[in-house]
């Protein structure tokens, strides 16, 4: 029978002891189980393996597995080998402690992180996302022809090796191709840096523009693990206000006299979490101020497909690629758990990132990549995103509707024109309604979690394309009740 992976012993046989080699062994065999290293059901080495690994004879292992059988500690199971008996007996003295009975506190100084809860906690219960597509609709047969494919070409082309840390050739084209075409953006290959998810490309986008100090400029509500991020580069984070029609851009120009600004972090498509779109004027006054104070503007354009009322406006990065670090993704196109994202930005600065990439990440996943680029060269990921696109579209209509029917004049809220969430702002007292949500069976993230300042408006964002109409009906159902 083949194992996973070979066991060795945790302590060293001694031809030169005077204790006999089988005695050692034997020993050896019940301190592991002792400790926990060899548990119930395992299988051990055969006979001739553990020899050859310890250098002895064969016939010396052969005797020392007898002896454990013998006493209970061990149990042959015929052609399958022999395993750690079910039934261990009681070794009849003081046990070593088990690995988590022994102290788990390193013996050198760490920086621990700050105290920061998951936006959605584990756990049973109706999860109620921030607007996560939903992985059930995605082919999966779709994904696994797409990775057989990249194994054999990658095996063929003898590209199973070390590669460039900005990622895959072959998706660094698709998606230079896709954002030239469809977004706007004047882009090639070396403009691409492929990273793991979009939170990835934040980060390297911080580690490449903020030295302890600088200055980040972020909106009052706005995505958590992004200020983090910022935060754990050592930057100064800087909230200002923003209304219906995105980012107060005379706070950003306040802020930047009074501060050395490094970036301002921005989600101007759908904004996080009020899902309002920066008007064009905004924008262009935004590109300006960082023309004028020599800072960079991160674009997250984290869902830019899923638009439903009207054409989509074109990211900044468009008008502006010198000063726009541009974050996208493929996790709301395919799937989450893929974990693709990708910056687009001068070449210059994705040398930089790529140099972050090799120090933390290597090369990333190029068979993952290789099969993300086959979908969108054999047209599968266009076919899937205008499917999904009315799905959701169903989706958020009926999920107004639900809002509208069991919740009324008790919650605010403005249909978003895109994106896969809503923002809803509750009449009432917001931390008894949550309270009684996850109370009745729903995880969600903390409309807490969305603030970066104590007098910033609070709402719950929550998406509905992951919902099916009976899970949705479910969720809005125990917000009524939370809500009463």
């Amino acid at each position: 029978m083949l194992r996973p992976w070979q066991v060795r012993l945790s302590e060293r046989i001694d031809p030169s002891h005077s204790t006999p080699l089988y005695m050692q062994i034997i020993q050896a065999l019940i301190r592991d189980i002792e400790r926990g290293r060899l548990t119930s059901g395992s299988f051990l080495p055969s006979s001739r393996e553990l020899a050859t690994a310890l250098g002895v004879n064969r016939k010396t292992v052969v005797l020392a597995y007898e002896d454990l059988i013998a006493q209970g500690w061990l149990s042959s199971e015929g052609t399958r080998g022999t395993m750690v008996s079910a039934s261990l007996p009681d070794p009849g003295h003081d046990v070593i402690p088990a690995a988590d009975e022994q102290s788990t506190e390193p013996d050198y100084d760490f920086i621990a992180p700050p105290p920061r809860p998951l936006a959605i906690p584990g756990g049973p219960g109706l999860k109620l996302d921030e607007g996560a597509p939903d992985g059930r609709l995605f082919p999966a047969e779709q994904l696994t022809r797409a990775y057989r494919g990249a194994i054999q070409r990658a095996s063929r082309e003898n590209r199973l090796q070390y590669r460039d840390p900005r990622g895959s050739p072959m998706l660094r084209r698709n998606i230079a191709t896709m954002l030239k075409t469809h977004r706007g953006l004047p882009v090639g290959t070396e403009n691409i840096c492929i990273t793991r998810g979009s939170q990835n490309g934040i980060f390297l986008a911080a580690q490449v523009l903020i030295r302890p100090g600088d200055a980040v400029i972020v909106e009052a509500l706005t995505y958590e693990p992004a200020v983090a991020a910022f935060t754990a580069c050592g930057a100064k984070v800087v909230p200002v206000g923003l209304d219906a029609d995105g980012i107060d851009v005379e706070a950003v120009e306040a802020a930047a006299r009074r501060n050395a600004v490094r970036a301002v972090f921005l989600t101007p498509h759908h904004q996080f979490p009020t899902t309002v779109s920066l008007r064009p004027e905004r924008r262009l006054r935004l590109l300006d101020l960082a023309r004028q104070f020599g800072f960079a503007i991160i674009e997250d354009d984290y869902d830019h497909e899923f638009h439903f009322e009207s054409q989509p406006l074109l990211p900044m990065a468009g008008y502006g690629p010198q000063q726009v670090i541009y974050v996208g993704s493929l996790s709301k196109l395919l799937l989450p758990a893929l974990r693709i994202g990708y910056l687009a930005a001068p070449p210059g600065v994705i040398d930089a990132i790529a140099h972050r990439v090799s120090l933390s990440d290597g090369m990333g996943n190029t068979l993952t990549e290789d099969a993300a680029a086959e979908l969108i060269e054999n047209g599968e990921l266009r076919r899937h995103t205008r499917k999904v696109h009315q799905i959701y579209a169903e989706r958020r209509k009926s999920f107004a509707a639900e809002l509208d029917t069991r919740l009324g004049d008790r919650v605010q809220y403005r249909m978003p024109e895109g994106g896969l969430a809503f923002w809803l702002r509750f009449k009432g007292d917001l931390d008894r309604i949550e309270a009684n949500a996850q109370a009745a069976g729903l995880r969600f993230a903390s409309s807490r979690s969305f603030m970066t300042t104590d007098t910033a408006e609070r709402g719950m964002r929550v998406g509905f394309a992951s919902l099916t109409s009976e899970e949705a009906a479910n969720a809005v159902a125990a917000l009524e009740r939370a809500s009463r």
